[in-house]
């Protein structure tokens, strides 16, 4: 019978790397066992073919930045969010050029999440450098909403929308909103905190009875189907 070996220690010794450098070309999706990409450094293999990508390249993994269409269910947390982000539902039209891996659903961290109800845009990272982003620029970063509303809106409302009410005892910013269309308002704004455009709504006579995020900052969701991802493209910045 045939030992078992660790994939790296097998392709260490048959391209003669060594163990660092097998594990990343493991790791970048450049390995193949019998035709079948492994991404596993830790993979056993006994007489199974091994091979390596003739175009692989030995760089390490880079962090990537996911943006997510999810919906408006009560219940989506960003552990349940994370578990929908996988090949399947990844978008079509992700133009990124970014090879999927693995390993670019491991240590995501959600960034700016959606209130309760809320659907729309949603950003998982690896990346420190968006983490910090969209945290320590939270009330300087604007973030625009398409709002579905019922009622009546009273006089000088669009007014008081955009510069007026208070939130929990403080005067609110400058924000801007305007109508979209008979039912569904747009808003504009930043430092948004939970229910807070439900209570600006419900200060000039509107029920929300939806709420979706389109925007982070320069980052639009666009055209990402309900329930997909995509990759952050290289040229996008928050």
């Amino acid at each position: 019978m045939t030992a078992t070996i660790r994939l790296a220690k097998r392709l260490a010794e048959s391209i003669h790397c060594s163990r660092r450098e097998a594990e990343l070309y493991i790791a970048g999706g450049w390995v193949m066992v019998d035709g079948q990409v492994v991404e596993e450094p830790q993979f056993m293999v006994s007489g199974q073919k091994v091979e390596l990508h003739p175009e692989a390249v030995l760089v390490p993994v880079e962090p990537v930045t996911i943006l997510f269409h999810q919906s408006p269910d009560a219940d989506m947390n960003a552990d349940a969010t994370k578990q929908l982000l996988s090949a399947d539902t990844r978008a079509a039209e992700d133009h990124s050029g970014i090879r999927l891996l693995k390993q670019h659903f491991l240590h995501l961290t959600q960034c700016t999440p959606l209130e309760l109800h809320a659907a729309g845009m949603t950003v998982f990272t690896q990346d420190f450098r968006v983490t910090r982003k969209l945290t320590d620029d939270a009330a300087t970063i604007e973030q625009e909403y398409v709002v579905q509303v019922a009622g009546e809106l009273a006089p000088d409302g669009l007014k008081l929308l955009n510069h007026g009410l208070s939130y929990n005892g403080k005067p609110l910013p400058p924000v801007k909103v305007s109508w979209q269309n008979e039912t569904h308002l747009r808003f504009a704004l930043k430092g948004v905190k939970a229910g807070q455009v439900a209570h600006m709504c419900k200060a000039v006579g509107l029920q929300v009875l939806a709420l979706k995020r389109l925007r982070i900052g320069r980052v639009s969701m666009s055209k990402l189907p309900l329930g997909q991802w995509r990759y952050l493209m290289p040229h996008e910045k928050f």
